[in-house]
């Protein structure tokens, strides 16, 4: 299990960093609320998906897995072609991409008529409003911070997945929800499973212990080949409708891969800190996704950030063929150095590697979630998810102006990425140009603040 003491250092940590930055939005969030518990040996633990791709039924597979009497409860997507896909992949589990052996004798926790299968821009309210206790969001990362403030609003416990959002207003949006669930005595976790991992878990424990001594440096990646690509739009689809069906590729939808996915390896380097960086330097670009197909990410990016006591972190995270792949992370203190992804310490002539038990921490950290839920014990992980989100904006941010970026700063900044409205006729805030190619953000020209 998780240690209680590492937990409640990283959430002082979480708690002191966003009063600072949004004391706020704190104070108008803060007000009492009744206490709302689910004690154990109470009824069926009722779920909502919203949010239907892969990683949604994979998520909403873990919470069915758990002990206990769990049942899905409710669907919601923007589009039905998913939620029916998703539906049927966890019934049957014939679909590839999920694990069927983690589905295998799910369908009779499966309950969802037709008329709790809710499709569209609000379908994330009706889903959160059809008597369920437990909400998923797996949703793309721009919507995360309006679906969990609904639910927590709402008395809803939350598994919701990273990033939890793409800009710093969202970022202070799911700061403020997580002081309501706080409040209401809501379980709140969030997809950064390595915390749930064993080899993570002792890994980092013997570095917090003092085993290679002060950390002097750390280097994390996420370098591999890249995300899928859609195919062309198809005829009278419209540009919204377009946008969210790639959303992976757009900014605004996504986060960039930094977010996307690398925030993975910062959520790590910042638990063996335990603190945040207050400063990022860097440079990224687009090299070879280019065209009509790749929206307006970066297929590149390298940032270095710089903690409050000095010790740094350099990052790197690309998704090109035919090149070095690694998603890794290293840290060298004054005594040693580690391999933290390898579960590796190596102190002069000794080595220490890992022996424990192989967990999947997806099911894990679901595992720990529901516990909690049903023993009415501590669990909320928003706000380190906030801060491990925010370290990949600041890295966006410093990547796209080619500029210092401070914490302060970026935590402050008024810059949101949404469309003019939520309508599949609505107008995003990135269009493509003539030639079909979206315009991306341009070092020393595009504001970020």
């Amino acid at each position: 299990m998780t240690s209680p003491k590492k937990n409640a250092e990283f959430q002082s940590l979480s708690r002191r960093t966003f009063v600072r930055g949004t004391g706020a939005v704190l104070a108008a969030s803060a007000l009492p609320f009744p206490r709302h518990v689910h004690a154990a040996g109470d009824d069926t633990l009722k779920v909502a998906l919203i949010g239907c791709g892969g990683r949604g039924a994979g998520a909403a597979a873990q919470a069915l897995s758990t002990s206990g009497s769990v049942k899905l409860w409710a669907m919601a997507d923007l589009f039905a072609d998913k939620l029916d896909t998703s539906l049927s992949a966890l019934c049957t589990g014939q679909d590839a991409q999920y694990d069927r052996a983690a589905h295998k004798g799910l369908a009779g926790k499966i309950e969802v008529p037709p008329e709790r299968r809710f499709i569209g821009f609000d379908a994330y309210k009706r889903a959160v409003d059809s008597g369920v206790d437990v909400v998923i969001l797996t949703t793309a990362p721009h919507f995360r911070p309006i679906h969990f403030e609904y639910a927590a609003q709402q008395g809803k416990h939350v598994f919701m997945e990273k990033p939890v959002a793409v800009d710093a207003a969202g970022i202070r949006r799911v700061l403020a929800a997580a002081e309501v669930a706080k409040q209401k005595n809501l379980k709140v976790g969030v997809g950064l499973q390595r915390h749930h991992d064993a080899l993570y878990e002792e890994t980092v424990k013997r570095i917090h212990d003092g085993e290679i001594g002060e950390v002097v440096y750390q280097r994390a990646y996420w370098n591999g080949s890249g995300y899928r690509v859609r195919p062309a739009r198809e005829a009278g689809m419209s540009e919204m409708t377009y946008q969210l069906r790639n959303p992976y590729h757009y900014t605004w939808i996504s986060g960039d891969n930094i977010a996307e996915q690398h925030v993975h390896n910062l959520d790590v380097c910042n638990w063996i800190k335990r603190a945040h960086p207050v400063t990022a330097q860097g440079q990224g670009g687009r090299q070879v996704r280019i065209g009509p197909l790749f929206g307006d990410i970066y297929d590149h990016h390298y940032v270095e950030f710089t903690y409050e006591d000095g010790s740094q972190l350099f990052s790197q995270c690309r998704h090109m063929t035919g090149c070095w792949s690694s998603v890794a992370e290293f840290v060298v203190g004054t005594k040693g150095k580690a391999e933290v992804h390898a579960g590796r310490i190596e102190t002069g002539a000794d080595t220490w590697r890992y022996r424990g038990p192989k967990t999947n921490p997806y099911q894990v950290e679901h595992d720990r979630l529901f516990e909690a839920i049903r023993n009415d014990r501590p669990f909320n992980e928003a706000e380190q998810g906030a801060i491990s989100t925010m370290t990949a904006i600041m890295g966006r941010l410093a990547t796209y102006s080619g500029k210092v970026i401070t914490w302060d700063d970026a935590l402050k900044s008024e810059l949101a990425l949404a469309p003019d409205r939520y309508d599949f006729d609505g107008t995003p805030p990135v269009l493509p140009g003539p030639d079909g190619i979206y315009p991306c953000a341009v070092p020393g020209v595009t504001k970020v603040l």
